[in-house]
């Protein structure tokens, strides 16, 4: 079976039903909503979230400043999240910054965790750096990890239990910034080239998205342009004009199902403080675009009622699941008012009520409407891995 998000891979088994915690209830967040009038626990009526791990339960080791001496700390800021092989993948950043700079603790490593559908930890792999983007292939069993998306970015592999550590063999990378979320699309490792001119002037016509070969002899990963900030889309927001694009913020990334009432098929780029999706095809030409109303962070599409959606909580530290009865098509997403181009410098703050804490919502791919979800339960979202 397949699932679809921001990373898509196989879900290989039978239908998951989570359950079980890995620690003690309590966390809460600011994206709280209420469960219909209407509904009971025999036949919900709305979408339901729980908690399933917990990062103060969650420990690491590391070397302080990579050289001191070793000291033990929890894990902390679960960010992006895949799935694959039956086990979902979470990337906790630990506080590292986004060029891989120190934590306050010293701690230079994210640590990327495996669990099995119910919270059990089954491996974990420290990473130096701050992982900020991943992805899976079904068809070679293996989970990547981007570290350090704004500069200073690698890559990390993981196969058969063991993480392989590749460097790009351009440095800085042509569009002077890091790399970020990751898709396998038709064959091709896509990642979006985040951050386009942090360490340098980007070109006009930087990429956007990079087409990725790895060298596995050599650990090294070459980088070719899929498409640029630049190119020309069909605006579907003004009936299939063509713009010139000007994108400043390629962030997350995922493979539209086939089964999407909107775009099937087709690798989507989310340009996050543009507030644009581009879609592509193949060749990474003729592509559409469509401007959306608010920012958005990881999206995951519906591919059947009785799923699970699972989402990271980084303000609570928690990997949650959340289910249905879901709509197949819907395109759930990750509301991120502070990721806006005008949002203030501290955000989200009491001072600044219209950049609220992120919200869990859905996209309209027709017209780019975002609008909130009702659930029941509490969830600040972050990633988000749809398993049917």
């Amino acid at each position: 079976m397949k699932i679809f998000s921001l990373r898509a891979a196989t879900w290989l088994g039978a239908t998951v039903v989570a359950a079980g915690l890995l620690g003690a209830a309590g966390c809460s967040s600011s994206s709280t909503t209420s469960p219909s009038a209407g509904a009971t626990t025999s036949a919900p009526k709305t979408l339901t979230v729980k908690q399933i791990a917990f990062g103060e339960t969650l420990k690491h080791t590391f070397k302080l400043n990579g050289t001191g001496a070793t000291t033990t700390g929890r894990l902390t800021q679960p960010d992006d999240i895949v799935a694959l092989g039956g086990h979902i993948y979470v990337g906790f950043q630990n506080a590292v910054g986004s060029q891989g700079e120190a934590a306050p603790s010293g701690n230079l490593n994210s640590t990327l965790v495996e669990f099995t559908p119910t919270g059990s930890v089954v491996k974990q792999w420290d990473m130096t750096g701050k992982i900020d983007g991943m992805g899976a292939d079904s068809a070679t069993g293996r989970v990547f990890a981007s570290v350090n998306e704004d500069s200073k970015s690698s890559l990390y592999v993981v196969s058969g239990g063991t993480a392989t550590h590749y460097t790009y063999t351009q440095s800085p990378l042509p569009h002077q910034g890091g790399t970020d979320a990751i898709s396998v699309f038709k064959g091709k490792i896509l990642i979006s080239a985040s951050a386009p001119g942090t360490s340098g002037k980007a070109p006009a016509n930087a990429p956007a998205v990079y087409v990725v070969t790895l060298n596995s002899g050599a650990k090294t990963a070459a980088v070719a342009p899929f498409f640029a900030i630049n190119a020309t889309a069909a605006s579907v927001n003004a009936g299939g004009s063509k713009v010139t694009l000007a994108l400043t913020d390629p962030d997350s990334n995922m493979v539209m199902p086939s089964s999407a009432p909107k775009f099937a098929g087709d690798f989507m780029l989310n340009s996050q403080g543009d507030q644009e999706l581009i879609f592509s095809g193949a060749t990474g030409q003729n592509l559409q675009v469509l401007k959306i109303t608010k920012p958005v962070d990881d999206t995951a599409v519906a591919t059947s009622a009785s799923g699970s959606l699972y989402i990271t909580d980084s303000s609570a530290d928690t990997v949650d699941v959340m289910t249905g009865p879901f709509k197949p098509g819907t395109a759930y997403t990750a509301v991120t008012p502070c990721n806006a181009t005008n949002a203030p410098a501290v955000c989200p703050a009491t001072s600044a009520p219209q950049f609220p804490a992120n919200s869990f919502g859905m996209i309209d791919m027709s017209t780019g409407a975002v609008s909130n979800v009702t659930f029941t339960g509490t969830l600040t979202p972050k990633g988000m891995v749809f398993v049917p």
